[in-house]
């Protein structure tokens, strides 16, 4: 009988990291069977056996008030899905709001089931005392950046750092064109709530800069159409036309490496950025009750990830009432129109990107998954 693994990932992003980990399982070992949860990516590789969700992205605690009846209905569904399919191995992708809760549960009514996490929860920053309790109901950590290993190990959970998958997939996409000394780049973030209420802040920022510096020209790179069509709806609330800030869509990597600086949301994006050596600066906000409550829960001294694994503020971050459009201004034209500033801060970044291993994350984890089912 073949070796059967149930995979969940949440977000568009947890998809494309199934995906790769799928594939390089099957590339491993071609009996492998696959069902659970995912995405477009993981669906086109598993077939009938997953369930499409990935799209139910939810940023703070109003939406998962909203959403509460619709994730309790999956929680229960997959639940009694992985006793129906009884599966070597439940791997659960990034996502840990659910799939912590979720892992917890099939432990206690499934205990013959391994569980393992890929793309460890970031606990170490808002929770480190979870720590140990995450470990009784894990048998494996993979974790994707260096200094989460010891962290996770001390509790006695086994923990392989595999690198960060973001390597294989953005080196693909490095494109050697020169950067633009004249454009600025801005990247508002992936989903609705980011963009509405970080976009603003950014299209005022830009008039200024274009104010103090009128051959400056602006492209915001949107991740939908829907996205784009809002982005462009601000611009004009603002009395610009389209041709102030040039809208593109699934274009954001190509615009970090052409542009001469950028305005990142906080995320997934500033590691991007650092990647391709965008010099930028870093900005969020949130809703005033989501931000309070972040406050208290957060433990660490910076929200933008190149500045986490920095140990310290290489790229300036400018957080909820910090966020104004001329603090954006002053910096992000600093960047523009200082070289020494710009080759400073790419060094920074070459080093944080370079603590992240080499590429093949998700061959490391796939060997990691095998040898701990072995």
């Amino acid at each position: 009988m073949s070796t059967r693994l149930y995979l969940i990932a949440g977000e568009a992003s947890g998809d494309a990291r199934g995906a790769e980990l799928m594939r390089a399982l099957r590339e491993r070992d071609p009996a492998l069977e696959f069902f659970g949860a995912g995405g477009r990516e993981m669906r086109a590789l598993g077939g009938d056996h997953f369930t499409d969700w990935a799209d139910e992205a939810v940023v703070g605690l109003w939406d998962v008030l909203k959403k509460y009846g619709y994730f309790k209905a999956q929680f229960n569904r997959m639940l009694a899905d992985i006793a129906r399919v009884q599966p070597r191995a439940l791997v659960l992708i990034d996502y840990p709001g659910f799939n912590l809760r979720l892992a917890q549960a099939v432990k206690r009514a499934m205990p013959e089931v391994r569980v393992i996490d890929y793309i460890s929860p970031q606990v170490w920053a808002w929770n480190r005392g979870r720590i140990p309790k995450i470990a009784r109901y894990l048998d494996l950590m993979l974790c994707i950046f260096p200094f989460e290993k010891p962290l996770y190990e001390e509790s006695g959970l086994p923990t392989v750092f595999v690198g960060h998958p973001l390597l294989d997939s953005l080196e693909a996409k490095r494109t050697g064109q020169p950067r633009d000394p004249q454009l600025v780049g801005l990247f508002p973030g992936s989903r609705q709530k980011e963009v509405r209420k970080i976009f603003p802040v950014m299209v005022q920022a830009a008039q200024r800069m274009k104010s103090a510096r009128p051959e400056l020209r602006f492209e915001a790179a949107a991740a939908s159409h829907e996205l784009a069509d809002a982005m462009l709806a601000t611009v004009r609330r603002f009395g610009e036309s389209e041709d102030f800030c040039r809208i593109t869509v699934r274009n954001s990597h190509e615009l970090m490496q052409h542009a001469a600086a950028g305005i990142v949301c906080s995320g997934t994006a500033t590691l991007e950025a650092a990647f391709f050596g965008l010099p930028l600066c870093i900005v969020y906000k949130v809703a005033a009750l989501t931000w309070i409550v972040g406050k208290q829960l957060v433990k660490v001294p910076f929200l933008g990830m190149p500045n986490v694994l920095a140990g310290r503020e290489i790229a300036r971050e400018f957080l909820q009432g910090d966020a104004t459009p001329e603090a954006l201004a002053g910096e992000t034209l600093r960047l523009v129109t200082d070289p020494a500033a710009r080759e400073n801060l790419q060094r920074e970044l070459a080093a944080v990107i370079a603590q992240l291993g080499d590429r093949g994350a998700a061959r490391r984890a796939a060997d990691a998954i095998l040898n701990a089912l072995a």
